[in-house]
């Protein structure tokens, strides 16, 4: 049987920053699929080119001091990267959308919820202002938002930070678009709000097909959510795989020192509490990377060829990737 072409295809991508202090290698060499309806997750300590990767694939990047230097941004088969800025504009927002990690500073202040949301219908979807404005207060609905009627003509401070996420979401989702970026949806909300929040996602995945990046460092909330895990570290895919098999028995050093560092319930010390396992010193700067391995400074597993040798990303027998010499021995 012939495998479907993935809708999303990163291939070898790489966005530098060009700075006075040097050059940062925030996405380096980055590749992954996303197929069509599916949740992945991308994972990782702050700083390790999570939310670059999704701005790269928006085409965001600001640039200075930002570029995409290299690689492919494969949608449905046509290179984003390759494209005018026009039609990127027809793609961002209608096929592809994203929510940003905090809905205050994404949604604009002057404007009512009930008219970005219908903005971005009168854009890409050629409706009248008529309805575009009844299609917005739908969307709100659909997101389960009290009175939508009421809450399309509030501006975003009067919403609560719950709300907001999910107007968030509305406007992200009122094209129906094919691919759905969520960077951290669910920061600094409350868990019963998280909870209703990647429900809600997951409700209206399932209702418009939507496939899914979601961005976190909360591996509670990616467990729940996808179904393939990508694990980043200094801008490098260090892990890829089925979240079952990767929660199960992680390959990389950096991975098994992300799930050690869980709280787990039930766990005590004879002090009545369990230490937290962090893992040992800090993400590198990445101006000054050093070499090898990346990760060879904080990893207890470390040999001298972590120290001297960059491992490449190698594909194992168990539908995974991962990059660590000890795990192509």
């Amino acid at each position: 049987m012939n495998t479907p072409s993935p809708l999303l295809h990163l291939n070898h991508l790489k966005t530098h920053f060009f700075t006075v202090e040097g050059t940062a290698k925030a996405v380096d060499d980055v590749s992954f699929s996303l197929n069509k309806g599916d949740t992945i997750g991308l994972v990782g300590e702050s700083g390790c080119g999570k939310s670059v990767t999704a701005l790269s694939i928006m085409r965001l990047v600001k640039d200075p001091p930002g570029k995409i230097v290299s690689g492919e941004i494969l949608f449905d088969g046509t290179d984003l990267l390759q494209i005018p800025a026009s039609r990127m504009k027809s793609i961002r927002g209608k096929r592809i959308a994203m929510i940003f990690q905090e809905p205050m500073t994404s949604l604009n202040p002057v404007y009512t919820i009930g008219d970005q949301i219908a903005e971005m219908l009168l854009v890409h979807e050629n409706l009248s202002k008529k309805e575009s404005w009844e299609r917005a207060v739908d969307m709100i609905a659909k997101v389960q938002i009290p009175v939508p009627e009421r809450r399309a003509h509030e501006y975003p401070h009067q919403l609560s930070g719950g709300m907001r996420q999910r107007a968030m979401i509305a406007m992200a989702l009122a094209c129906k678009p094919e691919i759905l970026i969520a960077d951290e949806p669910t920061t600094a909300l409350d868990v019963t709000v998280q909870a209703q929040i990647l429900d809600l996602m997951q409700q209206l995945k399932e209702e418009f097909g939507t496939a899914i990046i979601l961005i976190s460092h909360d591996l509670g909330i990616i467990a729940e959510t996808v179904e393939r895990i990508v694990v980043m570290y200094a801008g490098k895919v260090v892990e890829e795989g089925p979240s079952l098999s990767v929660f199960d028995a992680p390959k990389h050093p950096y991975t098994k020192g992300l799930f050690k560092s869980r709280p787990k319930i039930g766990e005590r010390s004879q002090f009545g509490r369990r230490r937290l396992l962090e893992i040992q010193g800090a993400v590198p700067n990445l101006f000054q990377l050093p070499g090898g391995c990346s990760f060879h400074t904080r990893c207890v597993e470390a040999v001298e060829t972590c120290r001297r040798i960059s491992p490449e990303l190698i594909s194992t027998s168990d539908n995974r990737k991962v990059r660590c010499h000890l795990a192509n021995p």
